[in-house]
């Protein structure tokens, strides 16, 4: 056997592995929400005798699964495109004026990327509380906004420098003002980092659960992932309903991916050569 098809029998051995290790978790969370809840604490590794739906139409009514996807879809769609738009415009700006401040700017903001948001957890609910910007979904857009602004125009900066000037300065001898070349010239080009950025800031903001467990305190605007946390009590859990809402959740996501699958490997693979 030569040496290139044990090269290619190891690495499809060791994908096989990597493939296992990463659906088992989704399977167990899958098979188990089909189970009741006696038959999961007492062998949660085995197959459910039959398979019942009734935790799932529970999990869809006790979360109130459609009004929870709505605020989730709101925020998510909000955030990611505030923070594309908002950080494109920054990182041209950066880029395109060359003033000796903008430099301090951008270490500024790659600087803050290194400060986890636990260090700032407790003055940002004690100033944002006390001036009324908590429990609302808007809000929570403006937040994510603040916090993405950072890896965003990083991102963004290093595209940004790779668009030739040539294609501004002729859309600008053509009477085009600098809004309208950074939308109708800079900003088309810069679509692989856009889906990029789009990915990475969808799959962070739908999946994430401290920031909106702090901001969101009325039942009215919780997201999925928070409407998923109330299943596990103090004292007990109902792990099979719990389970099923899970489930729920991942179901739009998978469906973001399948419909965007062109888009995300073109995007990623763009990106790569970039």
């Amino acid at each position: 056997m030569s040496g290139k098809v044990i090269r290619k029998s190891l690495l499809f051995v060791v994908s096989a592995l990597m493939l296992a290790l990463f659906i088992f978790p989704l399977l167990m969370i899958f098979l188990n929400s089909l189970k009741p809840r006696l038959d999961i604490v007492r062998d949660p590794l085995s197959l459910p005798e039959t398979l019942s739906f009734g935790n799932y139409k529970e999990a869809f009514e006790t979360m109130n699964f459609l009004h929870a996807l709505s605020n989730s879809v709101i925020v998510t769609v909000l955030s990611v495109a505030l923070i594309i738009v908002f950080a494109a415009m920054l990182a041209y700006f950066l880029v395109r004026w060359k003033w000796k401040l903008n430099n301090y700017i951008l270490m500024v903001l790659v600087s803050s990327m290194i400060i986890p948001f636990q260090a700032v957890m407790i003055p940002f609910v004690s100033i944002y509380g006390d001036l009324n910007m908590l429990n609302s979904k808007w809000w929570l857009a403006y937040f994510y906004l603040g916090f993405g602004l950072a890896m965003a125009t990083f991102m963004f900066h290093g595209f940004v420098k790779g668009v030739p000037k040539e294609l501004e300065e002729a859309a600008l001898i053509d009477g085009a003002g600098k809004l309208r070349v950074f939308a109708q010239v800079v900003f088309p080009i810069l679509k692989p980092i856009s889906t990029t950025l789009a990915i990475l800031d969808v799959l962070w903001i739908w999946n994430d659960f401290l920031l909106p467990s702090l901001v969101l305190i009325g039942e009215n605007d919780r997201t999925l992932p928070l409407s998923t946390f109330y299943f596990f009590g103090k004292y007990t859990s109902d792990y099979g309903v719990a389970m099923a809402a899970l489930v729920l959740s991942m179901i739009p996501v998978i469906f973001f991916y399948l419909f965007m699958q062109k888009q995300i490997i073109r995007g990623v693979v763009e990106g790569a050569v970039k």
